[in-house]
């Protein structure tokens, strides 16, 4: 791309040299031979030729400077949403490691006190809250990792949708 921007500076330049030289030639007022009048014409017709082409070129370098600026923004945009995404799989990954080490925990003091013979009521309930914390614990992950399945998705059933 900055050959085209270089090509395009050199093309401005040589065609602002041209357009000074020939008001430079008006304003000495010479009288031009027919044989270069015929020159003169030649030249404003390169001259109309050579902005046309500057002026393509122009506009191909403004069109892949948009197509840039909206492709960036896109991956701005995706990045934004994966770094939510991750945040919000490690919040949960957090809550499951917790309410895990949890159970684990009443689950030793329900086998302890098995074993003792003192089965009490207490012990049994904080097992079973224990196991229900990292079953609803278990089940955040699984949510959000289907969230991240389903952003994952849209955009390809958005683009399908739109071929159809």
């Amino acid at each position: 791309m900055s050959d085209i921007a270089a090509l395009e500076r050199r093309l401005s330049s040589a065609l602002d040299r041209i357009a000074r030289g020939l008001e430079q030639h008006a304003r000495a007022g010479a009288a031009p031979v027919p044989e270069e009048g015929a020159g003169v014409a030649k030249l404003r017709e390169a001259l109309e030729k050579e902005r046309s082409a500057n002026a393509q070129l122009s506009e191909r370098v403004h069109q892949v400077k948009q197509r840039q600026e909206t492709t960036i923004a896109q991956l701005e945009r995706r990045l934004a949403r994966l770094t939510e995404q991750l945040d919000l799989q490690s919040l949960e990954m957090l809550r499951l490691k917790k309410a895990n080490a949890r159970l684990i925990e009443a689950n030793t003091a329900l086998r302890e006190a098995s074993e003792a013979g003192a089965m009490e009521s207490k012990l049994v309930n904080q097992s079973i809250a224990a196991e229900l914390e990292a079953l609803q614990a278990e089940r955040r992950a699984e949510m959000a990792e289907m969230e991240e399945i389903l952003a994952e998705l849209k955009p390809l059933l958005a683009a399908e949708s739109r071929e159809a």
